[in-house]
């Protein structure tokens, strides 16, 4: 039995450690398969600077997800699934034809549900002249032992911590160990890869940036999050404070969810980031949330 297939015999590949056997078909609560599923692989220019830079990004947006986020804005791949099966072998292609597009990097978009198998692409395409940075962009939601399979193999880490108030992420993501889980994960991303370091152009060639998305009402929880990287990472690690979220799927059944978040929210939400003594990051425009940064799943680049 091959690596990947000592890894999806009982999947235990998230936190939810579901144990279904994926070599025989069975599902488990992320929804993916044997084989990786992706809805889109093209160029994109919506990252941080230090990512997309002016040539993009070169980002293969995997479906299914380990988290169930009820605002989801890719919830068509997330949550309903759509999206090409495709073997190791093609998926390693893809990488590679990205690179031929001129792109900074390759990313990873929500590749936990098949980590085994992209470890496989990624090492395929490394002996086939991949030569670029590769970008791990996730939910945080990982399992340690499957992330210590990656070691060597990702240059960037990309996380989301997305809540550390476990009343809302059982809430808003069916996770009620969610801070546990994603906060031991980021602490291995660090350990794997480091502070960045950037090319001459700025564009990040190694390291850990966290991202972390505002939420209507979670102030108090962003701050909490902002505290935890205070605390427990060095100063140069970056921190990307995300102003995109729009009510979309089902967010719009939740009042309080309904809306986006204020100026002034966002405003204090920088103006705490600096209180508390950290220094690197970035910020959105708030006109970040309009429909261009959303991509347009269409199975475009994915054969």
């Amino acid at each position: 039995m091959n690596a990947t297939e000592s890894y999806l015999k009982e999947c235990t590949l998230c936190p939810r450690r579901c144990g279904v056997d994926r070599l025989s078909g069975e599902k488990g609560y992320c929804g993916a398969g044997l084989r990786p599923k992706a809805a889109l692989a093209a160029l994109h220019y919506w990252e941080e600077p230090c990512i997309s830079g002016s040539k993009g990004s070169g980002a293969v947006f995997l479906s299914h997800c380990n988290l169930s986020c009820i605002f989801c804005q890719n919830y068509k791949i997330s949550q309903e699934g759509f999206g090409k099966e495709i073997t190791a072998a093609n998926l390693g292609r893809i990488l590679i034809r990205l690179q031929e597009k001129g792109a900074n990097n390759i990313n990873l978009v929500s590749a936990t549900q098949y980590i085994p198998q992209t470890a496989e692409a990624i090492f395929w395409a490394r002996q086939n002249g991949l030569t670029l940075p590769v970008v791990y962009n996730s939910n945080a939601y990982e399992s340690i032992e499957a992330l210590r399979s990656l070691d060597g193999l990702i240059d960037i880490y990309l996380p989301d911590l997305k809540y550390a108030d476990n009343s809302f992420s059982l809430l808003y993501s069916n996770a009620p160990d969610y801070f546990f889980h994603a906060s031991q994960a980021i602490l291995e991303m660090h350990r794997q890869v480091g502070n960045p370091s950037y090319d001459k152009d700025g564009i990040i060639r190694k390291g850990l940036i966290i991202r972390h998305l505002l939420l209507p009402g979670l102030k108090e929880d962003s701050k909490k999050i902002l505290r935890w990287i205070k605390e427990n990472l060095p100063i140069e690690v970056p921190v990307s404070l995300m102003a995109q979220y729009t009510p979309l799927f089902h967010a719009q059944s939740r009042k309080e969810l309904n809306r986006r978040i204020t100026e002034r929210e966002y405003e204090e939400m920088i103006d705490y980031f600096f209180e508390i003594g950290l220094e690197n990051g970035y910020v959105q425009e708030r006109s970040s949330t309009e429909s261009k940064y959303t991509p347009e799943f269409d199975l475009s680049g994915i054969e």
